[in-house]
């Protein structure tokens, strides 16, 4: 019966996600550049050319390995930012907490690219507000800094923007979860002698992780495949290429080197990690008890 209802929104994914991928795998196995994409030239069947191509490329394992650290930071940062405030909201009184969400829901509503301009403006090397302040009070070295020249620290901005919009769910989603516990439960608990701390982890915790499964793999997905933060604030992809990711990587490939295989080889590979990733996540939780 639960099949039934979960039927129409089954149909609906995979009329519109069923079709694109399926040409993403079918254009990744061919000779696809500009020449055929014109028509001057005939495709050549590669079969798995662009994926042996790839996994023989260094390239693409250092952007592998930088895409997952970037990805696991934004993840790790946002759910420390979310689940904290979701906590702070429960405390507080009722203004703030409004003051709290319409915050966090202005910056989870700024489009991408907005947001990434209004950063990349606050952190300019001349006319930014933060360098002017870090100088303000005393900081050597902060006057006139680039914040997207080294790569690390530009990695650190870009991930520092993403946080700032992904932590809204965490917090909406993790904030609705907390008052769904019901207060008796954890009245038991104190009378019991339990301290908050035990509290937390043996009572709050155990209740909050479905919430908290549906959070982790959300900012997994997003984060994973982040593109316009990192394309708008490093320009591309930083300084000789330094600050690229996957997704940014497979774009290059594709509209920069008008190698339409190769990116949609890399989209491929994307798509494949990222079921890894979850499912992984998934029967991780399946053992801890989490999932029935």
């Amino acid at each position: 019966m639960a099949l039934l209802y979960l039927a129409p929104a089954a149909l609906l994914l995979v009329g519109m996600m069923g079709y694109p991928l399926y040409q993403l795998v079918q254009i990744s196995l061919y000779e696809y550049g500009q020449a055929q994409a014109s028509g001057g030239a005939p495709l050549e069947f590669l079969g798995a050319g662009n994926y042996l191509a790839l996994l023989g490329d260094a390239h693409f394992w250092t952007i592998l390995l930088q895409t997952c650290v970037f990805a696991a930071i934004c993840v790790l940062g946002s759910l420390v930012t979310g689940i904290g405030l979701a906590v702070l909201a429960t405390k507080v009184s009722p203004l703030p907490r409004i003051m709290l969400f319409l915050a966090a829901i202005g910056a989870w509503a700024t489009p991408a690219v907005a947001g990434s301009t209004v950063w990349l403006f606050l952190f300019d090397q001349d006319f930014g507000l933060i360098n002017e302040a870090l100088t303000g009070i005393g900081i050597s070295g902060a006057e006139g800094m680039s914040w997207t020249y080294d790569k690390y620290l530009a990695f650190g901005l870009v991930a520092a923007e993403v946080i700032w919009c992904s932590f809204p769910f965490v917090l909406v989603t993790t904030y609705a979860g907390l008052i769904g516990i019901p207060g008796e439960v954890v009245e038991a608990a104190a009378l019991d002698g339990a301290s908050t701390w035990r509290t937390t982890r043996s009572v709050l915790l155990p209740m909050l992780r479905p919430v908290l499964v549906i959070a982790t793999i959300q900012s997994i997905i997003w984060d994973f495949k982040v593109f316009t933060q990192v394309y708008v604030m490093t320009n591309g992809g930083g300084v000789a290429g330094q600050n690229m990711v996957l997704n940014v990587y497979a774009y290059q490939e594709a509209f920069a080197a008008s190698n339409y295989g190769l990116g949609s080889a890399i989209g491929v590979v994307m798509t494949a990690l990222l079921l890894l990733i979850t499912l992984l996540y998934l029967r991780a939780q399946r053992g801890n008890g989490v999932l029935s």
